[in-house]
């Protein structure tokens, strides 16, 4: 179902935590500051020396009617091989904004840092983000482990963010679990969605039985519980689950395992880096895409992770087969497709991380505030119920008129439930192609999956 107007619940934030954990990002954390938007003004001290009121977030300074939206994304680190799909889209949003007259009559400013694809880096990030730069939303982080990571620090700061990429249901039990929680909001849908799309295009194949090596953290873990409950309905033994460790640097013990259990298919759910030394184990072992029938999912979806495997043979990952949120749903009508395409990145969840900023932007035109419990409380506002647009001119157009809007967004339509995440999938079936290149199939293979239908 979708939203109500009200987040009246969710602003009632006791935030406990110093904003600013041990250790602050540094220069190096990535993006070039975009200036003091103001001083903090609070009364209990932090470890750290910033401060903060018991029972408010921070007083940062960033609310000057100046919209600074800061990214948090992997400039490095595992998925550091997809940054360019998920910087763009912003850019791209933000150009568009700019010349469509800005967000409360001013040019968006943006700020970067580096989320490392690692739990630590993109809580330094955070916190220069939140307190140097002053941003009044974030994008990012793009992983699912990283993004629980800084959970707390987002509801403490009350700084929406959103995330186009982080798909595990345990940011969905956080949500429902944590009272101080509501300015987490995702455009990707939950891996309770996905995994039920990837078990089917297994199942659709004519597979019997599936082994499955997931990265043992709540990505991987996560959609293996999703796979697994999939292949129980769809009658497909699941003859082995390993979790791997993604900070090991053998898995010769694990791939021989899944080589034994001796499947009809082999599901590897994991990042480029450690999914590239898992996939060479696995060749080795005889359980590779040579051998078996071999799918994975969103996290290996890139035209350069042959390189992680043999950066000499395209080959090794010929025929793997996978699914992906969609770049372009069927029937998704929406300016930023072509626009996009034209830049000729692979489109991976970049229209997720387009909507984003767009939908931020959108809730604070429409609040006419920078302010965080302001956009919060106006995302409903601008995804539901109102007159549907689907560009920064045409909703623009209809909030000046006094108009309630209805942002149809570019990786389709945005039926958020009362976690403003989604409560719907469209999924692309891609494999890789004999030049290691990702080959999406037609619109009409996408696969559909609602919260209805588990």
């Amino acid at each position: 179902m979708r939203r109500q107007k009200s987040l009246i619940k969710f602003l009632s934030l006791f935030a406990v935590l110093a904003l600013v954990a041990a250790g602050c990002g540094d220069d190096d954390d990535g993006g070039d500051s975009s200036g003091d938007k103001g001083t903090t003004t609070t009364e209990a001290e932090g470890d750290d020396g910033t401060t903060t009121t018991a029972g408010e977030a921070a007083d940062r300074g960033n609310v000057d009617e100046v919209f600074t939206l800061g990214t948090l994304l992997p400039e490095s680190g595992d998925l550091a091989g997809i940054i360019e799909s998920l910087r763009t889209p912003i850019d791209l949003a933000i150009q568009e904004i700019n010349e469509g007259g800005g967000v409360l009559g001013k040019d968006v400013v943006i700020a970067s840092a580096d989320d490392g694809t690692d739990p630590q880096k993109a809580s330094n990030g955070f916190d220069r983000l939140a307190e140097s730069d002053k941003v009044d939303v974030v994008l990012g982080p793009a992983a699912s482990g990283v993004t629980t990571a800084v959970f707390e620090k987002i509801a403490a700061a009350q700084i929406p963010t959103c995330s186009g990429s982080a798909t595990s249901y345990e940011l969905t039990e956080l949500q429902q679990d944590d009272e101080d929680a509501g300015y987490f909001i995702r455009t990707a849908p939950p891996d309770t969605l996905q995994g039920p799309a990837l078990a089917d295009l297994v199942t659709s194949d004519g597979n019997t039985s599936a082994a499955l090596i997931v990265r043992n953290d709540s990505y991987g873990t996560g959609f293996a519980e999703a796979l697994e409950s999939r292949f129980e309905a769809n009658g497909v033994e699941v003859a082995e689950s390993v979790a791997y460790n993604p900070e090991s640097s053998d898995f010769a013990t694990d791939a021989q395992t899944i080589a034994d259990a001796g499947a009809d298919a082999v599901v590897l759910i994991g990042f480029q880096d450690d999914g590239g030394k898992v996939l060479s184990s696995l060749i080795t072992a005889g359980a590779g895409p040579a051998d078996v029938a071999f799918y994975t999912a969103d996290g290996l979806q890139s035209g350069t992770f042959y390189e992680k495997v043999d950066a000499e043979d395209p080959t090794v990952v010929e025929g793997i087969r996978g699914t992906a949120p969609s770049s372009a749903p069927s029937g998704v009508e929406s300016p930023f497709i072509a626009t996009y395409e034209a830049t000729g990145v692979d489109p991976i969840f970049s229209s997720y991380f387009y909507d984003c900023a767009m939908i931020f932007a959108l809730a604070a035109e429409s609040a006419q505030s920078d302010a965080g419990e302001d956009i919060i409380a106006a995302v409903p506002d601008v995804v539901a119920e109102g007159e549907a647009c689907n560009s920064w001119a045409s909703c623009k157009e209809l909030l000046d008129a006094g108009e309630d809007i209805d942002y149809e967004g570019a990786s389709g339509s945005l039926d958020f439930n009362d976690l403003l995440e989604p409560t719907a999938g469209v999924y692309d079936v891609w494999a890789f192609d004999a030049e290691g290149g990702v080959a999406t199939e037609a619109a009409d293979t996408q696969i559909a999956i609602s919260e209805e239908d588990l």
